[in-house]
């Protein structure tokens, strides 16, 4: 039996299983599949509907494969699991909605999770483990690293450069870079629930507001 998991049962995982159950129906309804939540400190035994475990005891149970989407996101946990799944020879596997829109020439790394209403359009290159919350957007000639997070309804319009492990919150406008001259949004850097970013961000600081200012440490 192929053994099929949403790593966490306390957050997003709990709107990424839906997603996964329907993108997995047809191997699931033939029982030649299993789908349960995995969890280092499960809240329950049970949510809505599957299993929880702690990843040990899914790595007991018999298979013929296993999968594994990891919906946490805190981008540095989830690279360490990313890399606990690749030591153990667990593969990670992408969810998206069934209405996700992807257009031309789209380079998307493995373990995405693209939510409701997301739209990808063309000349794009994601890395490894991106999150797309519902109603979010990457316009044309986008380059987005590994271990982002996209907050629901971030719009990144063209010739924009993410680095990895950055974080967008909901809301936020990333203004259109220039072919040759992308804005550029550097590794490790948080923007804002609601910022408009009209200039590249520095790495591993925050930006707030509108237009989008480093946010002081009081």
């Amino acid at each position: 039996m192929k053994r099929y998991a949403i790593f966490g049962a306390s957050g997003c995982g709990r709107g990424v299983m839906p997603l996964a159950r329907q993108q997995l129906q047809h191997v699931l309804m033939a029982c030649e599949a299993d789908l349960v939540f995995v969890d280092d400190h499960p809240p329950v035994n049970e949510c809505n509907g599957h299993r929880v475990l702690t990843y040990a005891q899914w790595m007991a149970e018999p298979a013929s494969s296993r999968h594994m989407c990891i919906a946490i996101a805190n981008s540095s946990v989830r690279q360490k699991l990313a890399a606990r799944c690749m030591a153990d020879g667990v593969q990670c596997f992408e969810v998206r909605a069934s209405n996700v829109v992807q257009m031309d020439n789209v380079h998307l790394g493995e373990g995405a999770i693209l939510s409701p209403f997301v739209t990808l359009t063309s000349n794009i290159c994601i890395g490894r483990h991106f999150h797309a919350n519902s109603y979010s957007y990457v316009e044309h000639d986008c380059v987005i690293g590994d271990f982002v997070t996209f907050a629901p309804g971030v719009k990144c319009n063209g010739y924009v450069v993410i680095e990895d492990h950055v974080y967008i919150g909901a809301g936020a406008v990333i203004k259109q870079g220039q072919s040759g001259a992308p804005l550029v949004i550097c590794r490790g850097a948080v923007v804002g629930m609601g910022a408009v970013v009209t200039k590249s961000v520095p790495a591993e600081t925050t930006v707030v507001g509108n237009p989008a200012r480093v946010r002081l440490k009081s």
